[in-house]
């Protein structure tokens, strides 16, 4: 199969030839239908988040089941799917307690002793994040997917394999909102952008967009905010907080810088809570001033969106399908494989919402 390799940090990724093996007792083969080009992608591409190579980024796909293992009863040959990165066991504690993305069992992958999935030139690659998606098949264990809709469409359904569930997760799953409590999104990138929609299904009352760029700032009003703000403006805080009558119920960061972690903290009200979804890179700190904890503000950290996706992913498709959930706006522009080192120099530059490879 083509795939997309990362040999090297911070070098283009080289479409090359990869094997794949046959499923084991409780794997399934994919055919990968469409990926998207995520910012989480770019920080381990770039060498911020360090991992083993070489090996094929690309964790927010959909596609179409080819071949199961013996064991797999969930899933069948020929359902639609989207992946997961956070696979999970479903026996330890996080998950008997409802916590599936928090999960770590190495029984959701193959053993040291067993045969590797991929392998180029007679040699191992690393699977990343339990998926690789950025190549036309992935070999993942059953619990890192889920089937869907057949009438959603997969260039669209790839989008909820990571933006869109983390982005709504941290608006359904960790910030709870209730109808008429505000709510900020720092960052109006595609994880920003669905939690913004998300607020909206979810009855929002003030939905505040922050973001740099003013083209992410309309986009994220066409999908539900009530307001937008520079937070390069001349003392954005407090601007904000201002328009809010004293601060938001929710904050959530959707950047991964301790700056935009701080903005969060500082724009809530009283009793408010901020959610990071963000990669904030490793060695870097978020400073919160200790008076301000006496406010009775609390800031927590979100993998994922806190979800769990065999029931998430469903509902936001049916979401997508009965018009809710606008993941058409998302889309800035599709390609091919031959296309991934342009869709990740955009990811770069800042400006593009959301690359989509499509397969076929």
């Amino acid at each position: 199969m083509k795939a997309a390799v990362l040999h090297e940090v911070k070098t283009p990724l080289a479409i090359e030839d990869v094997a794949i093996t046959t499923p084991g007792p409780r794997e399934i083969l994919i055919r990968t239908a469409a990926v998207g080009v995520c910012r989480s992608d770019l920080h381990f591409i770039d060498g911020v988040y360090p991992y083993p190579l070489p090996t094929i980024p690309g964790h927010e796909a959909a596609g179409v089941v080819e071949a199961v293992g013996s064991e797999v009863r969930r899933i069948k040959v020929g359902d639609h799917v989207v992946t997961c990165l956070s696979a999970f066991c479903g026996a330890c504690e996080h998950c008997v307690t409802g916590h599936l993305s928090l999960c770590t069992d190495p029984s959701v992958q193959r053993g040291p002793d067993a045969a590797p999935k991929l392998t180029l030139g007679g040699k191992p690659v690393n699977q990343f994040l339990n998926l690789s998606a950025f190549a036309e098949m992935m070999l993942v264990h059953e619990n890192a997917a889920v089937t869907i809709d057949r009438d959603m469409p997969l260039t669209q359904a790839a989008l909820i394999g990571c933006a869109v569930t983390t982005g709504a997760g941290a608006v359904f799953n960790d910030c709870r909102i209730r109808p008429g409590e505000s709510v900020a999104v720092i960052g109006c990138g595609g994880i920003g952008l669905a939690a913004i929609n998300a607020a909206r299904i979810a009855g929002a009352g003030r939905i505040i967009a922050i973001d740099p760029l003013e083209s992410k700032r309309s986009l994220a009003m066409k999908l539900g905010a009530t307001d937008a703000f520079d937070p390069g403006m001349d003392k954005a805080h407090q601007a904000i907080v201002e328009a809010t009558g004293g601060g938001v119920h929710h904050a959530i960061e959707a950047v991964g810088r301790p700056a935009s972690a701080e903005l969060a903290w500082n724009i809530l009200r009283r009793g408010g809570q901020a959610v990071i979804v963000g990669m904030i890179p490793p060695g870097q700190n978020v400073s919160i001033h200790g008076p301000t904890f006496l406010q009775g503000k609390g800031i927590k950290g979100s993998l994922m969106g806190s979800n769990r996706f065999p029931v998430d992913l469903p509902r936001l498709v049916d979401f997508y399908l009965k018009g809710q959930l606008d993941l058409d706006s998302i889309i800035a522009e599709r390609t091919d494989l031959n296309g991934i080192n342009d869709a990740v120099d955009k990811l770069r530059q800042g400006d593009a919402v959301r690359s989509v490879v499509v397969f076929g």
